[in-house]
């Protein structure tokens, strides 16, 4: 199985007329994911190499089938595209965009748990998801990833993504489904949302977290880790050389004190029974480890 996308996915892409939204919504395409529509306003009616577009996403909802959304467009276009998305009733939304204002972050997060339970967002800013073989909703190089499990990965950083999902496939290990939750302060899925469902998942048997200093997601998913989940986690943090009190890299990345500080987290992981890599190529070795085991 997988979690979030599969093959039956529908994926409507909201700015598809763009030339990032052409490119990867093609390439997602080309991938065999099931892009059945696009959204531009004031383009209703022209398409995209065979993909109809519309001016609402309520339009590709009903005529094309849309479930899920590929959010393609600026900072200012984006809390309002999600909005539309969720509206239109998409289960799950994807949005790769960097460079959205926070508080307009906090607002839409609240927004979607107030109004629309039910709907998943992945990101903003993160590289999408991808279940190989089946759905690729984002930027990721589907040429990388390799189908049929047993590993799940989730990851804060889109680059150490791509890294886990070649060193695994170079190594033979398949993955049920990669996660890139982005490295915003408030990311719309967090490592909780995709552990527990790997754990529910049965043909993931086990998981790549790969977190970065700042904040505590890292360590409230060692909770969970050790509380909830019988399936091994193999882990990763990046940034244990970064000096305290300053960003490094994403706009969540910054740690104050003993707070989010990366041996906190890797502590953390590893009081809870997760085996934790110095380093990304340490990460795939131990979860080649953990793959012949099981």
């Amino acid at each position: 199985m997988s979690i979030f996308v599969d093959e039956k996915t529908k994926v409507v892409v909201q700015g598809l007329t763009g030339g990032q939204g052409r490119f990867h919504g093609l390439r997602n395409r080309d991938y065999g994911t099931k892009v059945v529509a696009g959204v531009t306003p004031g383009k209703g009616g022209s398409d995209v190499e065979g993909i109809p577009v519309y001016d609402s996403v309520e339009e590709a909802v009903q005529k094309a089938g849309a479930d899920a959304s590929f959010v393609v467009v600026p900072p200012k276009a984006a809390p309002d595209a999600i909005r539309q998305a969720a509206a239109a009733g998409i289960r799950v939304i994807v949005n790769i965009t960097e460079g959205i204002p926070m508080q307009d972050e906090v607002l839409v997060f609240n927004e979607l748990k107030r109004n629309h339970p039910d709907t998943q967002l992945i990101g903003p800013n993160c590289p999408g998801v991808i279940s190989p073989g089946k759905c690729n909703i984002g930027i990721t190089a589907g040429e990388i990833a390799k189908p049929g499990g047993p590993v799940g990965i989730v990851s804060r950083s889109g680059t150490l993504t791509y890294q886990a999902l070649y060193e695994l496939t170079q190594a033979g290990i398949g993955q049920t489904t990669c996660v890139g939750i982005g490295g915003d302060p408030v990311p719309g899925t967090s490592f909780i949302d995709c552990l527990s469902r790997f754990q529910a998942d049965p043909d993931t048997k086990a998981v790549i977290m790969i977190g970065e200093i700042g904040g505590s997601a890292e360590e409230q998913a060692a909770e969970y880790i050790k509380a909830e989940m019988d399936k091994p986690v193999v882990a990763y943090i990046a940034g244990v050389t970064a000096p305290p009190g300053k960003k490094m890299g994403h706009a969540g990345a910054i740690i104050s004190g003993s707070t989010g500080t990366a041996q906190a987290k890797i502590d953390a992981l590893e009081a809870a029974g997760a085996k934790v890599g110095q380093n990304p190529t340490e990460m795939a070795d131990l979860m080649r480890e953990v793959v012949a085991a099981l």
